[in-house]
């Protein structure tokens, strides 16, 4: 029976399932801290996208 608990107890800490899930966890964390960061420069630079698209597609009309 202790073998049994030993063998469980050494099966759970070599075990890594949640290492993946930490790991997108992070990754997350730090793009939505560069979107908080670089909000301004993200805003204005989809404001000049969207404005070239709106007058290249005027020209199509």
């Amino acid at each position: 029976m202790l073998d049994w608990i030993k063998d469980q107890i050494g099966d759970f800490l070599r075990e890594e399932d949640g290492v993946g899930v930490i790991e997108v966890v992070l990754i997350l964390v730090v793009l939505i801290g560069l979107v908080i960061i670089f909000k301004k420069q993200i805003t204005t630079l989809l404001d000049n996208i969207f404005k070239e698209i709106n007058n290249q597609s005027k020209e199509v009309y």
